[in-house]
């Protein structure tokens, strides 16, 4: 079975980990409403994708307590 001859220093371990991070999600505004969105997608607030509307955007109502 195989063992490592010496132990593994921070710097080599740390360098082996460095594609591992988070990255934040890609964000483009829309053209129509200015809003983020993701990119090459329908913009959740308007509806529109490439300054055409693609579907209906319905108002929701906030809850009364």
């Amino acid at each position: 079975m195989a063992v490592p001859k010496r132990k593994t220093s921070r710097s080599k371990r740390d360098k082996r980990r460095t594609h591992k991070s988070l990255n934040p999600p890609a964000l483009s505004t829309c053209s129509h409403c200015n809003q983020p969105k993701p990119p090459h997608q329908v913009c959740p607030h308007c509806g529109y994708y490439n300054n055409n509307r693609v579907i209906e955007i319905k108002e929701s109502k906030e809850r009364k307590k």
